[in-house]
């Protein structure tokens, strides 16, 4: 069973790297790039400094059911470029570029060629937390403005209240995308 799952794994990983070069799918993923870049610009609050609080990464995360971690990593990584160009908030940092790379490669991961579940969305969604949100950016923030490597009280607080929040916004719009978008956006 083991076997069959990793098997599994790494042939969804092949068929995602055929998506880079498949037209339709970049312009699928350019698209979704561009209603990130929105989304991050209207529906992005500065909770503090440090602290923000933002919806985009449902864009991030269909892509990455449509087309793949690949693509969902790479068009991460224009966006997140483009952003700091349209909306700045503190200084470039490549580490946080990495984040948005891993935010759609995570998505793409439990999310391509698999039918839309709650609790694979909510595995999605928990591993971004964990790995993203409560390890690598105040990774992040602890090199750039030398705090101690911490997580805060009102970060953790954050992730708490958002996580069922997110889990059920990306699973209502990942079912709204597996019925209406797929069959016409994603060759199977």
């Amino acid at each position: 069973m083991l076997s069959k799952s990793v098997s599994g794994f790494f042939s969804r990983m092949r068929a995602a790297a055929r998506e880079v070069h498949d037209v339709r799918s970049l312009a699928g993923t350019s698209m979704f790039a561009a209603i990130t870049v929105i989304l991050d610009r209207i529906a992005t609050f500065q909770v503090s400094q440090i602290l923000e609080i933002g919806f985009s990464f449902v864009a991030v995360a269909a892509s990455a059911y449509l087309y793949g971690p690949w693509l969902a990593g790479l068009s991460g990584v224009v966006v997140d470029v483009l952003a700091y160009f349209l909306r700045p908030n503190g200084g470039f940092f490549i580490g946080f570029t990495l984040n948005q790379f891993l935010l759609g490669f995570i998505y793409g991961c439990w999310l391509y060629k698999k039918p839309v579940t709650l609790w694979r969305c909510a595995a999605a969604c928990l591993s971004v937390v964990l790995v993203l949100n409560l390890f690598l950016t105040p990774l992040w923030l602890n090199l750039m403005y030398g705090n101690a490597f911490v997580i805060t009280t009102l970060r953790l607080v954050k992730n708490i209240v958002k996580f069922p929040i997110d889990t059920v916004l990306l699973y209502v719009v990942l079912k709204f995308a597996e019925k209406r978008l797929a069959p016409h956006l994603r060759r199977v």
